[in-house]
């Protein structure tokens, strides 16, 4: 039985060592619904990011792709979050998207 049918992997640091979460990650093959198109309309946004999010919730490694996002600065849909939701909630994001970014 893989790891991905028996956990849900909390932290990176539950895998065995030399694993990478990546490898239990659900959206493998997928990536037309984490990024988004060039001049995507923001309907077809919230129905792609609906997908993915579908996905996301039954991921083992949920967590671990979302703290990834987090502490990488990644654009695009990551366990469980847009560049939005990552923004919003206090993580640096260079230019979100649907958030304008300022000339310094």
């Amino acid at each position: 039985m893989a790891i991905s049918e028996t956990l849900e992997i909390r932290s990176a640091t539950d895998l065995p060592r030399g694993v990478d979460w990546r490898e239990y990650a659900m959206c493998s093959g997928r990536l037309e619904l984490f990024f988004a198109k060039k001049a995507e309309r923001p309907q077809a946004r919230a129905r792609r990011e609906a997908k993915a999010n579908m996905l996301c919730t039954a991921c083992p490694v949920r967590i671990p792709c979302r703290d990834f996002a987090r502490e990488n600065h990644e654009y695009g849909f990551w366990g469980g979050e847009n560049e939005e939701d990552r923004h919003l909630m206090g993580y640096t994001v260079a230019a979100p998207i649907g958030i304008r970014a300022r000339n310094a």
